[in-house]
């Protein structure tokens, strides 16, 4: 009973000491520029125009798709299930994928994956023309210089009406602190940073 009281005690001392610790995070303004971008990003999906949209994604998380991808194509039991996978992204063979740039090979996966899914003309142009983005907010994490947008959609099939709820994140781009980039990845996998300093690991 003792032994109980007191890992109850620990556990509350615990979570008083998270609630206590101070959010470094910031409410920023909808006319921020990542409020813009998250619309322009978006609007680019929905109208399937894939080389805009890559150029806004973090460069090492399409490659990180790539790589996965080609791994998964030439991990094939038989040269039959190769050629069912690589149908659609109208090459020869995996090597070509190899070949592509990041960029490149987004675009051919993103309609790849689309014509998979055999909307027809109509539906497709239901959906764009009545898309409408509204951004919910925007955080800013102050100490990583991350902005995290939330965001909700809604477009029309011809037969339904579709609402959706998304969180974005964008990180500094690199190349030119001004800009930033969006990173897919970041609410899916988790970001592990060895305490010895060194680069963070993928997962």
């Amino acid at each position: 009973m003792q032994v109980r009281f007191f890992i109850r005690c620990l556990l509350a001392v615990s979570l008083l000491g998270l609630t206590a610790s101070p959010v470094k995070a910031e409410q920023l303004p909808l006319d921020h520029p990542c409020a813009a971008m998250v619309k322009k990003y978006l609007t680019a999906v929905v109208m399937q125009d894939w080389k805009t949209a890559s150029m806004m994604l973090v460069p090492s998380s399409l490659e990180r798709r790539q790589r996965e991808t080609v791994n998964i194509i030439k991990s094939a039991p038989t040269m039959t299930d190769e050629e069912a996978m690589l149908a659609g992204y109208n090459v020869k063979g995996v090597g070509d994928l190899e070949k592509m740039t990041p960029q490149e090979f987004y675009q051919v996966d993103r309609e790849a994956w689309h014509k998979k899914l055999k909307l027809t003309p109509e539906a497709t142009q239901r959906k764009q023309e009545t898309l409408k983005i509204t951004v919910l907010g925007l955080v800013e994490e102050k100490d990583k210089g991350y902005v995290h947008a939330t965001v909700r959609t809604s477009q029309e099939t011809l037969t339904d009406k579709i609402e959706e709820l998304f969180l974005i994140s964008f990180i500094p781009d690199p190349t030119d602190p001004k800009n930033y980039l969006i990173s897919p990845e970041m609410k899916d996998r988790p970001v592990i940073t060895p305490l010895d300093g060194s680069a963070p690991k993928e997962k």
